[in-house]
């Protein structure tokens, strides 16, 4: 499995406690995977079951060529099983026109749910080497589910979150009011306007293929202060949480979500904050500059 930021090495972990053989391609945080690359090393384990893959890596702010890596994995004769969490509903994903064979999901991100509910979606591959498997699971048996949801009138095998699903049930009733498309879109136009307000104050974007990722954008820490003291001083002064780097990255980089029911004025004052915060700490700011680029991607896209 390709290794290049936190989550993707949660997943390394998680196989290896439930005592899976773990073979892995460490790159650098922040790179985008060279699907040529993870061939060749695929290419050295002719008898690899499956290939664990991150498509939003939030930690970096990238979002990993899935459509490219589970083309190879296939090739190899492997099975592609993605985390989905915060890239879903933000950003584009086809299951079954990019050949995946398990996606997880979570209710909490794009979606704008509350936290609670993971979900899979599982392809007939999945399920007839699910069937053969000797590993132990109970609660995650998908042949349980499967026996439930046929059932006459379907239920659920164990007691499920009643109040977390109609939560969910609403938000995607929300997210679907406007279609895909439309979702997407603002998820690029958000995306957008905080990488525009960044530049415009001065800040470096970390990470490859910046204008793929829609879900969170990492920037580089100035100079003048640590990437930690900027999320803290923000959060106590302003009441405006954003996230602080993860583990090589901890004090180097803060990063920006802009996935969910955010909107344009959301963005505005966030960008508004952390103007204010750097001026605070010694950056130079050219007050209203981060404001104003975000204004000027906003107003293009509305077509004034």
């Amino acid at each position: 499995m390709p290794l290049a930021g936190f989550f993707s090495d949660r997943w390394r972990q998680l196989a290896e406690a439930y005592g899976l053989t773990v073979h892995t391609i460490d790159e650098e945080w922040g790179t985008k995977l060279d699907p040529g690359k993870v061939a060749d090393a695929l290419a050295g384990y002719p008898g690899v079951k499956g290939i664990l893959l991150t498509h939003s890596e939030t930690s970096t702010g990238v979002i990993q060529p899935v459509e490219h890596l589970a083309r190879v994995a296939r090739s190899a004769g492997a099975l592609v099983i993605v985390d989905v969490v915060s890239s879903l509903g933000a950003v584009p994903f086809a299951f079954d026109e990019w050949g995946i064979d398990v996606a997880i999901g979570g209710s909490q991100k794009a979606l704008s749910a509350s936290p609670g509910i993971a979900f899979a979606a599982i392809s007939d591959r999945a399920r007839e080497a699910a069937a053969s498997s000797t590993n132990p699971r109970f609660y995650f048996d998908w042949s349980i589910y499967r026996r439930f949801a046929e059932l006459p009138d379907p239920e659920n095998p164990w007691t499920p979150a009643i109040s977390v699903m109609q939560g969910l049930s609403a938000a995607l009733d929300l997210y679907f009011q406007d279609g895909v498309d439309a979702a997407l879109a603002r998820h690029r136009m958000l995306s957008r306007a905080v990488k525009e307000g960044a530049r415009a104050l001065g800040l470096d974007l970390f990470g490859d293929g910046l204008e793929d990722n829609w879900t969170v954008t990492a920037i580089r820490a100035p100079e003048s202060a640590d990437a930690d003291t900027i999320s803290e001083a923000m959060r106590r002064d302003f009441g405006c949480v954003i996230a602080p780097g993860q583990g090589p990255l901890k004090g180097k980089v803060f990063r920006i979500g802009h996935f969910g029911y955010f909107s344009e004025l959301d963005i505005v004052r966030g960008l508004a904050a952390l103007e204010m915060t750097l001026e605070k700490l010694g950056h130079p700011v050219k007050r209203g500059a981060g404001v104003a680029a975000a204004e000027t991607v906003f107003l293009e896209a509305s077509g004034s």
